[in-house]
C-alpha cells in the first residue's frame, strides 16, 4: 500500500441544489477510489477540513469549502524515466519533468509524481508547484520554494507575467495553408471528467500557433498558451485539424492501454521566460529534451 506522506487538497465545487452529501461528490469525483474505501477513510479520520477537523459522511456540502486527504493506492505503477532540476535558489526550483510522470498525486500514482520526487531530493517539504502540465507531456514545471514569495511568483501566471512556449509534432495529411493562427474559444470541463470541450460563450482560452517545418505528413510547430486551461493546447491543435503525435484524448478518447514509453506524446514544454517578481532580473529557462524526429 502506498500512502503520501503529504496531504492533498480538492475545493468543493459550486453546484446547484439540493447539494450533494460530501461523499457523494468524492465517490463521483474519484471513481477508481470506490464508495467503501471513503467511507473508511472518514472512519479513520484521513479526510480534514482547512482547520485540520475530520469530515464525516455526516458533514454538510458546503460550495468552495477545501478538503484535505492522503491518496492512497495498493500497487502504485512506476515511471523509469527521470526528470533533472534546472534551477534551484532559495525562492524558486525549475526542473524538466519527464512524460507520463504527473506534477502532483493523481489517479494511481502518490510518490510517482514529480513533486514527491522533488521533495525527496531536496529535503523541502513545502515545495509547492506554481503551475501544471499534463501527465503525457514533458517539459519544464517551476515550483515554490518559499511560502514567503509564492504570491509574488504565482502573480505572474495569473497576469500573464510568464511567456510560455510549446514544441509539438502533428500528423497533418497535407501542408498547412497558414503558418501563423491564434485560436480563441471557451474550453470547460467534458466528459469524461478529464477531458475538455469547446463550447459557446465568452473566450476563456487563447493560444498562437506558428508551423516551423513540414515533412512527411508531419508538422512541427511552436505553440504560445496566452491562458493555462487544461489541455488547452491539445484541444486547440486538434480543433485545427492538426493531431499531436500519440495524443490518446484528442480528438478521440482512445481505449485505455498501458504507458508506451518508447513513444510519448510529442508534446514539450519547451521554453519559459519572465522577469524575477524578487531580484527583479530577467530568466529564461529551456528543456533540452527533444521531439521525434
Amino acid at each position: 500500500m502506498g500512502i503520501s506522506r503529504y496531504p492533498s487538497r480538492i475545493s468543493l465545487p459550486c453546484v446547484e441544489k439540493p447539494y450533494p452529501s460530501i461523499l457523494d461528490f468524492l465517490v463521483q469525483r474519484f471513481p477508481m477510489v470506490g464508495r467503501c474505501s471513503w467511507e473508511k477513510r472518514m472512519l479513520e479520520g484521513k479526510v480534514l477540513d482547512d482547520v485540520g477537523a475530520t469530515i464525516s459522511t455526516e458533514t454538510p456540502y458546503i460550495p468552495q469549502k477545501r478538503l484535505f486527504y492522503f491518496r492512497e493506492v495498493a500497487d502504485e505503477p512506476l515511471i523509469p524515466l527521470q526528470e533533472k532540476i534546472l534551477f534551484h535558489n532559495d525562492e524558486l526550483l525549475v526542473a524538466c519533468k519527464p512524460p507520463f510522470l504527473p506534477v502532483t498525486p493523481s489517479g494511481p500514482y502518490v510518490d510517482e509524481c514529480l513533486l514527491n520526487r522533488l521533495r525527496r531530493k531536496t529535503g523541502n517539504g513545502n515545495l509547492v508547484p506554481l503551475h501544471r502540465i499534463d501527465r503525457e507531456t514533458s517539459g519544464l514545471v517551476l515550483f515554490s520554494v518559499n511560502k514567503q514569495t509564492r504570491g509574488l511568483y504565482g502573480g505572474l501566471f495569473l497576469s500573464g507575467g510568464i511567456e510560455k512556449t510549446y514544441e509539438a509534432l502533428a500528423a497533418v495529411t497535407h501542408r498547412p495553408e497558414t503558418t501563423e493562427m491564434t485560436v480563441e474559444n471557451r474550453l470547460v470541463r467534458g466528459l469524461p471528467w478529464f477531458r475538455t470541450k469547446v463550447i459557446p460563450g465568452a473566450m476563456n482560452a487563447r493560444s498562437r500557433i506558428k508551423l516551423v517545418a513540414f515533412r512527411d505528413n508531419r508538422a512541427h510547430f511552436l505553440l504560445y498558451p496566452f491562458t493555462g486551461k487544461k489541455h488547452q493546447l491539445r484541444v486547440h491543435m486538434s480543433g485545427l485539424g492538426y493531431t499531436i503525435i500519440n495524443d490518446r484524448y484528442y480528438p478521440e478518447l482512445l481505449p485505455r492501454q498501458e504507458d508506451d514509453f518508447a513513444n510519448p506524446l510529442q508534446l514539450i514544454a519547451r521554453r519559459v521566460h519572465f522577469i524575477d517578481p524578487v531580484s527583479g532580473r530577467a530568466m529564461e529557462f529551456e528543456s533540452e529534451r527533444a521531439l521525434f524526429t
